[in-house]
């Protein structure tokens, strides 16, 4: 089986929108570069050093509002600019604590009053991702298309915050690659598990208002909610949009 990579997508501070790649070197036993690389802890956080549970952090499962954040990271200065609909944008660099309390009040108004607040800007040395393990999500187009189909309405890719977007599998095609390898462009991948979604998906990523019961869809329609694979980079190399697929 092959296909297409279709889009690449990075996360730079989690939960804080997403930006678009043309582009990236995938590195052995790592995240995408960058993805993930800050996360925004709230006041009722439990942190510990390294990597922390996603309940520690702002998100769009709590904070609806800020799905609909979109971002750009300048990887030589580590400033990032973000955009949201109703907040405008601001560019400021996550490593500067200025920097950080200037995002914290520009960020405020999208957390919901009585809710833990977001206190601080962490990194754990490895992509915050809702995996313990440093992992890549890898979407399927031809899944998103039948799930919009179901729910009759065109949902958007930026819903489900993957990294890689396949082109040229059958839908739901991917649970059936869990434990093998997949050659993306000049990378290998190894298909962990599948992914099992939260109430974010229900958010429309344009507006940050919930618009569609994703969670019910899946769970109506195959008794799971379940959406996308994790995997993990067994053979560094480059992958760039339009490059070939193929299970190896």
């Amino acid at each position: 089986m092959n296909g297409t990579l279709a889009e690449i997508y990075r996360h730079p501070i989690k939960g804080h929108g997403r930006e678009a790649l043309a582009s990236v070197r995938l590195l052995m036993g790592e995240c995408l570069p960058w993805d993930r690389h800050w996360a925004v802890a709230h006041e009722a956080a439990r942190l510990e050093p390294g990597w922390n549970r996603c309940v520690n952090f702002a998100r769009g499962a709590k904070a609806p509002e800020l799905m609909a954040i979109t971002s750009t990271l300048d990887e030589a200065t580590r400033n990032v600019t973000l955009h949201h609909p109703r907040r405008g944008e601001i560019t400021f660099c996550p490593d500067d604590a200025l920097d950080v309390a200037r995002f914290l009040d520009w960020v405020a108004p999208l957390n919901p009053p009585g809710r833990a607040q977001p206190v601080q800007i962490v990194t754990a040395g490895r992509g915050m991702t809702d995996s313990a393990f440093a992992s890549i999500a890898i979407l399927n187009r031809a899944t998103l298309a039948d799930l919009s189909a179901r729910m009759a309405t065109d949902l958007s890719p930026h819903r489900f915050r993957g990294n890689l977007w396949l082109d040229g599998a059958a839908p739901w095609a991917e649970f059936d690659w869990i434990g093998r390898d997949i050659r993306v462009g000049g990378a290998v991948l190894h298909i962990e598990e599948r992914i099992t979604r939260c109430v974010a998906t229900k958010v429309n990523p344009e507006t940050g208002v919930p618009d569609a019961d994703t969670l019910g869809a899946l769970q109506a329609g195959f008794g799971h909610q379940d959406f996308g694979i994790y995997a993990v980079v067994v053979e560094s190399g480059p992958i760039a949009v339009g490059d070939e697929w193929r299970l190896a």
